[in-house]
């Protein structure tokens, strides 16, 4: 059920790191968001799979994670994603993508959780830098959002909104992290 799936995929940001993601699935996961709908049907995103250890340490240091948790600078070595999935736009094909990264992005992720994996959804990165380790013309192509995919570590749990109306997420003295959603009568008008 699209439901379920869509619970499932949340941003986990801790993985067992040794716990590979195999090519034919990461281009799967691509091979299916290239069906989907985007502006005026130009399809100007493209993507790059990032998978072995030396490339995901090389974009790791590019990344921001979970800026609500202030005391906490992102997943330690053994944690870290196995695979990224860089959502670029090739600027010679368009410049206007409006909503085409979003569509992508959570495409890819409900694959990955359909497949058993989890990831982030990383807008806060050093875009220039991430193209220069790409090897990527910033004339030709600019970074949209990086996806960090691996075997999650952690629990994730969808909790209701408090009554101080907050929906910042956090994380309880076990590292179970907490995601308040509004309900249902909440965000229907």
């Amino acid at each position: 059920m699209l439901k379920d799936l869509v619970k499932s995929c949340r941003s986990y940001r801790r993985f067992y790191e040794d716990i590979s993601i195999p090519q034919e699935e990461l281009t799967d996961m691509i091979d299916t968001v290239r069906l989907t709908g985007c502006t005026a049907n130009c399809q100007p995103l493209k993507y790059r799979i990032i998978r072995t250890p030396e490339e995901c340490a090389a974009i790791f240091p590019c990344l921001l994670w979970a800026g609500a948790l202030k005391d906490w600078d992102g997943p330690e070595k053994g944690e870290r994603p196995s695979a990224y999935i860089v959502i670029l736009c090739d600027l010679t094909v368009a410049k206007n993508k409006q909503w085409d990264e979003g569509i992508a992005a959570q495409t890819l992720m409900l694959s990955a959780a359909e497949k058993g994996y989890g990831g982030c959804m990383i807008g806060s990165c050093r875009r220039s830098e991430i193209l220069s380790i790409l090897k990527l013309n910033p004339e030709n192509y600019s970074v949209g959002l990086v996806l960090a995919l691996g075997k999650p570590k952690e629990e994730v749990r969808l909790v209701p909104v408090g009554d101080n109306g907050s929906t910042t997420y956090y994380r309880d003295e076990n590292q179970v992290h907490y995601v308040p959603k509004r309900s249902l009568e909440d965000v229907l008008v």
